[in-house]
């Protein structure tokens, strides 16, 4: 934990030398890991003190680290920093713990809570909306930023009073309704979030990884969240973000301007701060991590007498315990009256760890010498190497202020000689050359052929069409010419112009295609409609017409003039020998002879 907090406190320190906002931001980080009721979270206070260290690095005017609330505890978090946020142009909300959702609403769930009835979640939650609410005055940037989607104990036990009552599987999708408002969630609505195997979530260490970028829009760094945490969780946990921002880039940490170089930058520079740093803590930890990442140099000298000294006190803390042990021990041999040879054998210890315990606090002493005498060196040295750095940057200021009025009198005198030539070549002009209004007309002409505002021939000839020329030239030219006269003054404002003025217009079926009209060709099955743009051909149903019509007449009557075909009569003759029967075939009747049918045929 103590290496844990030196590694915060230089993650502070090197914060410090980024460059304020213009508007003032602020953050509120709660992390909730102590839970009362269900299993403890390993994460969530490790990940709001590592956001808590990031924001205060981006230069934050006001962080508010806050760990294991209950239910009064966040709610009066979120109404103080509601108040923070109205004069802020930036606020943030972080959230590590459990969340709920209930009926599509999201809930943050303090560490009291117990939550047996889905109904308890109305009294026991923070609503999202209230984190929301408190971010609503801020300015120019609401952010909320959730890592609150994992799997939720609660919702197993919990007892439903109405059984068609919904409660999701992670948060639910929420769209703010406010302009610049974002809500990060770590997953994906309806889904959960994994809190890795390290002491930080996947995406908090995400979060610390890209935020802090500076001048990198904020829409970007989530983007780049996503991917990191993606890639981390082998695309199982993906997050997300609810809301947008308008169109300006707007970044958590600003973009660093670019400094003019100045001196040398001292190489111990960092190493001093992390001494001076693991100084203020003093302990045995910060002491290890420093020599192990700065293994020689002058600063680990100082270091490892630093880490003798306090091995020396707490081999004397160890002595004198144990002499306290043993006076102990001898008092209570003489109180149970033991044998004599008992007591000299005590008091003999005794007097050993009186000894030794004397000889630990001489050694601590010589420690402590050798630690301060180190120490003087240090700052001896380091008063040096200012003097040297202040006298190396006064010689640079000096320079670069000669350089600077070196540079303003040579730009002074480049602009004096420019104006000098602008007035010699404007000079010749003064006096208009000798032309014939037919002649002046002509050359009008031809300039305004060229820029594409004409498009008969140049023949001296002024006008209608060379005057809506002219008209044409001023709409597009932004100039106002007189139209009806052909004067040097608007030959010489066409001439001016390097290029096409009035736009190409081409016939239908045609493209411009630089300063030329091109037939459009278009692929087969396709035609040039009425906006000039390819479009299919439509297949043509086929449509009855009149020689169908008569046609089908003519055939129905032919067919009604053919006589018609023998049919049956239906009529049977049975023979009287067999009795046999059959019907009588077409184009035969039946005629009675006797007694008898007789068969008759045509």
């Amino acid at each position: 934990m103590r290496l844990r907090l030196f590694v915060l406190l230089i993650f502070a320190i090197w914060a410090g030398a980024g460059p304020a906002l213009a508007e003032k931001r602020v953050a509120l980080v709660m992390g909730n890991s102590a839970y009362k009721n269900v299993a403890r979270l390993a994460n969530p206070a490790n990940d709001a003190a590592l956001v808590g260290g990031m924001f205060r690095k981006a230069g934050f005017d006001s962080v508010d680290i806050k760990l294991d609330l209950n239910g009064s505890e966040m709610r009066r978090a979120l109404r103080d920093f509601g108040g923070k946020a109205r004069d802020a142009g930036v606020a943030v909300v972080y959230y590590a713990g459990h969340g709920i959702e209930l009926d599509g609403v999201n809930y943050l769930i303090p560490t009291d809570a117990t939550l047996e009835t889905d109904s308890d979640v109305l009294d026991e939650t923070i609503a999202l909306d209230r984190a929301l609410f408190a971010v609503e005055p801020a300015k120019q940037l609401r952010l909320i930023i959730l890592d609150a989607c994992r799997d939720n104990p609660f919702a197993k036990t919990m007892k439903r009073t109405i059984a068609s009552r919904a409660i999701g599987r992670g948060l639910a999708k929420v769209e703010p309704t406010s302009p610049n408002t974002m809500i990060a969630f770590a997953a994906k609505a309806g889904s959960t979030a994994s809190d890795g195997d390290s002491k930080n979530s996947p995406f908090a260490s995400a979060l610390v990884e890209r935020l802090p970028t500076p001048g990198l829009d904020l829409g970007k760094a989530f983007r780049f969240v996503r991917d990191d945490v993606l890639k981390s969780t082998g695309n199982k946990q993906e997050p997300f973000v609810y809301g947008s921002l308008g169109g300006d880039d707007v970044a958590l940490v600003p973009a660093k301007p670019v400094a003019a170089p100045g001196p040398q930058a001292n190489p111990d520079s960092e190493i001093r701060r992390d001494y001076e740093l693991a100084l203020q803590l003093g302990t045995r930890d910060v002491w290890t991590a420093f020599l192990n990442r700065y293994p020689s140099g002058f600063y680990t000298d100082l270091a490892k007498a630093q880490l003798n000294r306090i091995s020396a006190e707490d081999a004397r803390a160890a002595a004198a315990e144990k002499a306290r042990l043993a006076e102990e021990e001898k008092a209570k041999l003489a109180a149970e009256r033991v044998k004599k040879a008992e007591q000299e054998k005590a008091a003999a210890a005794a007097k050993a760890a009186e000894d030794a315990r004397i000889a630990a606090e001489k050694a601590k002493q010589i420690e402590e010498a050798k630690a301060a005498a180190a120490e003087q060196r240090r700052k001896d040295a380091e008063a040096a190497a200012k003097a040297l750095a202040d006298k190396q940057a006064a010689e640079k200021a000096l320079a670069e202020k000669i350089a600077s009025e070196k540079a303003a009198a040579e730009l002074a005198a480049k602009e004096k000689r420019d104006a000098e030539q602008k007035v010699a070549a404007l000079a010749p002009a003064q006096s208009a050359p000798s032309l014939s209004p037919l002649e002046t007309a002509k050359l009008v002409q031809s300039e305004l052929r060229r820029v594409g505002c004409l498009a008969v021939a140049a023949d001296g000839d002024w006008n209608a069409s060379s005057q809506r020329s002219l008209t044409l030239f001023n709409q597009y030219a932004g100039t106002k010419l007189d139209p009806k006269l052909a004067s040097f003054e608007a030959l010489d404002m066409i001439k001016s112009k390097p290029g096409r003025v009035c736009p190409l217009v081409c016939n239908r079926g045609f493209k411009a295609d630089g300063d030329t009209c091109v037939k459009i060709a278009c692929r087969a099955g396709y035609r040039v409609n009425d906006d000039n743009e390819c479009e299919k051909v439509q297949d043509k149903k086929p449509v009855a017409t009149r020689e169908d019509a008569k046609k089908r007449d003519t055939e129905r009557k032919q067919t009604e003039a053919a006589p018609a075909k023998p049919q049956s009569s239906g009529q049977i003759v049975c023979s009287g020998t067999g009795g046999i029967c059959r019907p009588v075939r077409p184009g035969c009747r039946l005629k009675q002879k006797g007694s008898s049918n007789l068969e008759v045929c045509n």
